[in-house]
């Protein structure tokens, strides 16, 4: 038949082996974020920079559906911005429009990206990858 075991104190609150499980997921998520190229740690940072005005509560990065359009003018702005900053380093050359158009593409993916990790942050709820 079924016997009634006695649980040890660690085993009846499990919840901060899940944080700690939390912690090192994102110390893992930290560290591959360290291996991006060069160009990709730059653009991550100034959109983190960017969001980092827009994490309030109520902000359009945290509606259930965020708005499509929104979000793309998000990352054109972050493009543009990122541009004149770079040309303004660089006056003696311009960059190929070709640099432009897959700069763009990485943009609105980490920025998407960074989006996630904000509204999945474990300040906010529950950490779910």
């Amino acid at each position: 038949m079924y016997e009634r075991k006695i649980l040890p104190f660690y085993m009846t609150y499990p919840l901060p082996l899940y944080y700690q499980e939390e912690d090192t997921i994102l110390k893992d998520l930290e560290y591959l974020q360290q291996m991006y190229p060069a160009d990709a740690r730059k653009y991550q940072k100034k959109i983190a920079e960017i969001l980092d005005k827009l994490d309030y509560e109520g902000s359009m990065i945290y509606d259930e559906f965020p708005d499509r359009w929104q979000l793309y003018k998000l990352s054109s702005d972050i493009l543009d911005r990122i541009r004149r900053e770079e040309e303004k380093n660089e006056s003696k050359e311009q960059a190929p429009p070709e640099k432009w158009q897959w700069a763009g593409d990485l943009i609105q993916i980490l920025l998407f990206y960074e989006i996630y990790k904000r509204r999945h942050d474990s300040h906010r709820g529950i950490l779910r990858f």
